[in-house]
């Protein structure tokens, strides 16, 4: 018997088109145009499943009618054998940052696109969604469009949506962080002093593609030494050493929802300052999924955090804090910060991050949680302690 492939149903992207096209009626606008890349393929994905490649891509979402995927020139085969959806178009604004100017391929334009979904009618208010990523070459296709058109930035509509997560979405997620945890425990028994980062690396991938996962949910941390103090960083040649702190996170995709388990490791001992601060990261992970559950303010849980932190004396140690949202990107919005003045609701989904630092080390504990009315339930749970290999 082979392994089951996830899948979001064709339902599910059904009724994503629905509650869009409602927000973009809501708005008042004639049409949504999201925006992804191959790094950012969220708000394409969701709607489409479409993840590009090389090439950038969009959707077209009008206040009437079906939604339209936009692709660049390369990827039609591509785009036809995976997309939800099922009009779709290729511009030049999609193609390759090597600017290929392709004289053989016959390409759509915003103005013949415009002309087919609007007809004669002058389109007036236009939203654009993934706003911090939009290329300005599809704004300018746009623009020339419809010159006088008013462009609005409408990410809300999208990603108010994808905050609250369905009963498929959250099994997406669960798929996911098994794998890492999986991935995890194959890599600890494998881990060595005399190994590089990217040795550890090579270990992870092996680990999550053989339990199933599509991808990587994001690039592994295998940190060690000095570079365990990147709260953000890229492994490299540096070996792990013996009592080094190494920062791990590992992420797997499963149906392009992707997934971090953080745990800081030491081959042998930790010193015993090193072990206080460990020690400090996990006691301040576990208070604040405590203060998480449905109907709490988000800045509530925050200030609980800062408070926590000053209270067992690592304030100078944090960098931010403590969660982030969760969900086709590993990190995505909301995060939790001093202003957030949302509440949480049932089945929104958070990376609970934290990580402390100084200048020899750092840390970061991570686990992946779904908000419930009486608390949060944790897609991962595994080695939820000091690891001294």
């Amino acid at each position: 018997m082979g392994r089951k492939v996830y899948r979001i149903p064709d339902e599910e992207f059904k009724r994503r088109w629905e509650k869009v096209q409602a927000g973009v009626k809501a708005k008042g606008l004639d049409l949504l145009v999201a925006h992804s890349d191959e790094a950012d393929f969220a708000n394409v994905r969701y709607l489409s499943d479409y993840w590009p490649i090389f090439e950038s891509a969009g959707v077209i979402v009008p206040a009437e009618g079906e939604p339209a995927l936009l692709i660049g020139p390369e990827s039609e085969t591509f785009a036809r054998d995976t997309s939800r959806i099922k009009k779709i178009y290729k511009l030049i604004e999609y193609r390759e940052s090597a600017e290929p100017e392709y004289p053989n391929i016959q390409v759509d334009t915003f103005s013949s696109i415009f002309k087919e979904l609007f007809g004669e009618r002058k389109v007036k208010k236009i939203g654009l969604a993934s706003y911090q990523i939009f290329p300005l070459p599809v704004y300018e296709g746009i623009r020339r469009a419809a010159p006088d058109a008013e462009i609005i930035k409408s990410d809300e509509i999208i990603v108010d949506l994808r905050i609250i997560k369905s009963p498929v979405e959250l099994e997406m997620l669960q798929e996911a962080f098994r794998i890492s945890e999986a991935a995890l425990k194959k890599t600890l028994k494998q881990m060595k002093p005399t190994m590089t980062e990217l040795e550890v690396v090579g270990i992870i991938e092996e680990a999550l593609y053989a339990e199933g996962a599509e991808y990587e949910g994001h690039p592994q941390y295998v940190l060690a030494g000095k570079n365990s103090n990147h709260a953000i960083g890229r492994p490299g040649y540096a070996k792990l050493g013996r009592n080094n702190l190494i920062q791990l996170n590992i992420g797997a995709r499963v149906a392009g929802y992707s997934s971090s388990v953080g745990r800081p490791v030491c081959i042998g001992k930790m010193p015993p300052d090193m072990k206080r601060l460990v020690q400090a990261g996990l006691d301040m992970h576990f208070k604040t999924m405590e203060w998480m559950k449905a109907g709490v303010k988000a800045n509530e849980v925050v200030k609980k955090f800062f408070e926590y932190g000053e209270r067992i004396g690592v304030s100078k140690n944090i960098l931010y804090g403590p969660c982030h949202g969760l969900g086709m990107m590993e990190v995505e919005r909301p995060w939790m910060e001093s202003h957030s003045d949302y509440f949480l609701e049932e089945n929104m989904t958070f990376q609970v991050d934290t990580f402390l630092y100084c200048e020899e080390y750092g840390l970061r504990w991570e686990n992946g949680v779904v908000v419930k009315k009486d608390g949060v339930m944790p897609f991962s749970d595994k080695l939820n302690k000091i690891i001294e290999l």
